[in-house]
């Protein structure tokens, strides 16, 4: 029966592959992942998920694990101190590799988990490597013969608790006027189901979510929330840009920063206007309720 094939994840214990495979398991379908380290793979997705041991990098490892599939997810991310000296090598190399190699085993459907948009001159003009990367995959994405959907991930709701501290909000820049952001289970429930769609092929999606919020607004809605004052405090992006200035030549994980931080605070407004209709697109299209900001705080409340 082509629903015993498994589902495979690529970056399955990602901050966004652990959702996207916990919503295919809760969905009842076999998941496959492959990962570097079986023990601490099992540890977070639990056992109900096989996991082969193995690196992306490696086309035996990556074709061993394809073998059988009915479909790939790509989440994979090497945005993190330890990988992105490599972020060429895993997110651009070895992610087209896989394209290929899915073609060569026969795995029909690809979904690949991408930037929000991909803006070609605001990339260049921020000099945006990750931008650059993106686009670079999506053009080999689109030049094969798979069945691909390309699903654009914006910011996830956890930015404005990553930077709430107490009852301030510390933001580099201040941040933008509105920013779509997405919960990480609804884009779990999105790339699910997307994952064993057939109807979806060769179209693209901007995942936004139902709020898009300044973070004045997103304050506001802490405060409610919480029943405390949470108050936005900005920090100026000189300092930032200064560190990354003076260390990002030897850290480039710090330049990487600097520059996502220019990129939040550049976010187009073409795009957040545009947010609305983007994920009404995404009622009609996937089944999944989605979360707000009000939603995720009370889920936290605990914590905050």
């Amino acid at each position: 029966m082509a629903n015993s094939k498994p589902i495979v994840v690529f970056g399955g214990t990602g901050h966004y592959g652990r959702h996207i495979v916990a919503q295919l398991l809760e969905t009842g379908l076999p998941v496959r992942v492959l990962s570097r380290d079986r023990e601490r793979a099992v540890n977070v997705l639990g056992s109900g998920v096989d996991v082969i041991e193995g690196d992306i990098t490696s086309p035996l490892d990556v074709e061993t694990a394809l073998h059988g599939a009915r479909a790939l997810v790509v989440s994979v991310s090497a945005f993190s101190p330890k990988l992105i000296r490599r972020l060429w090598e895993i997110e651009h190399d070895a992610v087209v590799q896989c394209f290929h190699l899915a073609q060569k085993v026969g795995v029909p459907r690809v979904v690949y988990v991408s930037g929000y948009d991909i803006d070609k001159e605001l990339v260049e003009k921020l000099g945006l490597e990750i931008g650059r990367l993106k686009a670079a995959v999506e053009e080999a994405l689109a030049a094969t013969n798979l069945n691909w959907t390309v699903l654009g991930a914006p910011p996830p709701l956890d930015l404005f608790f990553a930077f709430l501290r107490g009852a301030k909000l510390w933001v580099p820049g201040g941040g933008p006027p509105a920013l779509p952001t997405i919960a990480s289970c609804d884009l779990g429930a999105i790339v699910a189901q997307a994952a064993v769609r057939d109807d979806l092929g060769g179209r693209r999606f901007r995942l936004a979510g139902p709020d898009v919020l300044s973070f004045p607004q997103a304050a506001r809605i802490l405060s409610d929330v919480t029943g405390k004052p949470v108050a936005v405090r900005t920090i100026p992006l000189i300092f930032p840009r200064i560190a990354g200035a003076l260390v990002g030549p030897f850290y480039p994980y710090v330049r990487h920063i600097v520059a996502a931080l220019r990129l939040l605070n550049s976010f187009p407004k073409a795009l957040a206007d545009q947010a609305a209709a983007d994920h009404r697109m995404l009622l009609e299209t996937f089944d999944y309720t989605p979360t707000t900001l009000r939603v995720e705080a009370q889920r936290r409340i605990g914590g905050l």
